[in-house]
């Protein structure tokens, strides 16, 4: 099974940025496809960006579309999320989350390994 470690997280005000890192060790990083979730307090884990093993997939949830852009360095065993355009509404616990093939997907349940996450916080 592969680790996660996320990393980036912080307090930002509104209309700003953060790149958040998703490093990972255990297994053979680019077997997987990856992705990003968020938890906001009260509210439900949600879907924010998944990438296939390749980097060639790449799939948005419509709530960060054009402002998040999901990268992954298969040589770094990396997963990157790159926020811009920060709204308080994006204040979450972020996870990234490693899913069992090789191609992108939003279901939760087809990620079997989960990072501790980082918490991002906005400031309007």
């Amino acid at each position: 099974q592969v680790q996660l470690v996320e990393s980036g997280g912080g307090l930002v005000q509104a209309g700003g940025s953060l790149r958040l890192s998703c490093a990972a060790s255990g297994r053979t990083f680019s077997n997987y496809a990856m992705g990003w979730f968020r938890q906001a307090p009260g509210k439900e884990r949600e879907f924010v960006a998944s990438i296939s093993w390749s980097g060639g997939s790449t799939l948005y949830a419509n709530s960060v579309k054009g402002r998040f852009t999901i990268s992954r360095d298969n040589a770094k065993n990396t997963v990157y999320l790159q926020m811009n355009s920060l709204k308080s509404e994006d204040t979450a616990v972020y996870y990234c989350a490693a899913r069992n093939s090789g191609w992108v997907s939003t279901g939760q349940n087809e990620y079997v390994a989960w990072g501790q996450g980082t918490q991002v916080t906005v400031s309007s």
